[in-house]
């Protein structure tokens, strides 16, 4: 009787091809931009309370739900979607940059180190590749920030994401978009490195008690969930006084001849570390919700689009 057992050739063809380089990245890219995209435009209502409680924590003293009812209260619930379309756009910008140059800084640290240096060296490697992705996604963010803050905390000064823009272009030039860049790293690069290295640990403990093979893909959908709400908690934490002073710059100009560093000294004395801290609850709850959601949404994206076999160590 013949063998029934399928020719080697065959089970080769019927493996999916194993992507690489552009291939690859750009599915990162792109599942990178829609899951930041998605998680923080559906929280901008949270970033609105949360950005007012920092600029004016006197007015804003009820906490997170007690802020919502305040914005409806004196402006209307439309209050609450105020910095949408920057927040929206900005995010998919810094979300490609962040997840797929995350990944692609990941794979050259392993390039120059060898796989089983970088294996044994995994907090390093992360830490290093998550802040080499930041930087470069801060550039792309940081006008779209500066825009965002200006809507939410000064509702008058134009109306929407072109408005402002065009307006923070046109009487304050290239500057006016970067004020805040100093700030922005400050915040995004440990909120991004706490964010990764914690999440790969979480889900590394994870997947060292259960077989990831095993595991169905709803199921892995809930681990990325789980995992990514504590690297949120910790982001949120290492990153809010960086935050705070983002705000706070953005809020205003700066005095004729005053640079960027000079600012953020006299702003860290008069917050404090109290006052640095202002608004935690909100970003608490706003950061663990939105981070375990773009984990969740990203392994998903780069499930269905074959991006499944990408860059791991030491898993």
């Amino acid at each position: 009787m013949a063998s029934s057992a399928p020719s080697p050739v065959a089970v080769e063809a019927a493996q999916p091809p194993k992507l690489s380089g552009v291939a690859l990245y750009s599915r990162f890219a792109f599942a990178g931009a829609v899951c930041c995209s998605i998680t923080h435009g559906a929280l901008t209502p949270v970033d609105v309370v949360k950005t007012r409680i920092q600029l004016d924590p006197v007015t804003y003293n009820r906490g997170l739900f007690g802020g919502i009812r305040q914005v409806i209260q004196n402006e209307g619930a439309g209050a609450l979607l105020t910095g949408f379309g920057p927040t929206a756009a900005g995010y998919f910008l810094q979300g490609a940059f962040k997840f797929g140059g995350y990944e692609f800084f990941k794979q050259q640290c392993i390039n120059q180190l060898g796989y089983e240096t970088a294996s044994n060296n995994r907090i390093a490697v992360y830490a290093v590749s998550s802040a080499a992705a930041e930087f470069f996604a801060d550039i792309a963010l940081c006008p779209l920030e500066a825009t965002r803050i200006r809507l939410v905390s000064e509702p008058t000064f134009a109306n929407g994401l072109l408005g402002g823009f065009s307006k923070i272009a046109k009487t304050e030039g290239l500057g006016g978009f970067y004020s805040g860049f100093g700030p922005i790293l400050f915040k995004q690069v440990p909120y991004t490195v706490a964010k990764f290295v914690v999440f790969e640990k979480v889900v590394e403990a994870v997947y060292g008690v259960v077989d990831k093979d095993s595991l169905s893909d709803g199921t892995k959908t809930f681990v990325n969930l789980g995992s990514g709400l504590m690297a949120g908690f910790a982001a949120a934490i290492v990153s809010q006084p960086a935050d705070t002073m983002l705000s706070k710059i953005n809020k205003t100009k700066g005095l004729p001849g005053e640079g960027t560093m000079t600012r953020l000294v006299k702003i860290g004395k008069e917050l404090g570390f109290r006052g640095s801290y202002s608004g935690i609850g909100a970003r608490l709850f706003m950061v663990g919700t939105l981070t375990a959601g773009q984990f969740a949404i990203y392994g998903d994206i780069k499930r269905i689009l074959g991006a499944t076999g990408g860059v791991e160590i030491g898993k």
